[in-house]
């Protein structure tokens, strides 16, 4: 089973995207900001998937790749940013940081999942 982290700090973004993503079938969790991605990824729960926005309060995206991938939490995980920044500057610090796709808001559903599915080879 994929189970998935998704992090913004839009509750109507969130619950949008919550309900797509358990629509297709995937274990969801959610985090309301960066501070929040991180305590949920250090507990210990390997996630499939981590999707993140980039601008978020307590700490950003980048800085949740940061943080997180210094202690080799991210190992396991597979990370999307969905995100209305797509500047190319913050799209090459995400790729240096294993950053497997970025997508920009508004998504289109279609997208999202076929991405999913190709990373996961469904």
């Amino acid at each position: 089973m994929i189970n998935i982290l998704i992090a913004d700090d839009s509750e109507t973004f969130r619950s949008t995207l919550l309900a797509d993503l358990k629509g297709e079938g995937y274990q969801v969790d959610e985090a309301r900001d960066g501070l929040e991605a991180i305590e949920k990824i250090s507990s210990g729960k390997v996630y499939s998937l981590i999707i993140l926005d980039v601008n978020m309060p307590g700490a950003s995206g980048i800085e949740v790749l940061e943080q997180t991938k210094n202690k080799n939490l991210l190992d396991k995980s597979l990370v999307f940013m969905l995100t209305t920044d797509a500047s190319i500057e913050l799209k090459t610090k995400g790729k240096a940081l294993g950053v497997r796709a970025w997508i920009t808001k508004p998504y289109k559903k279609e997208i999202l999942t076929q991405a999913i599915k190709k990373v996961f080879s469904l």
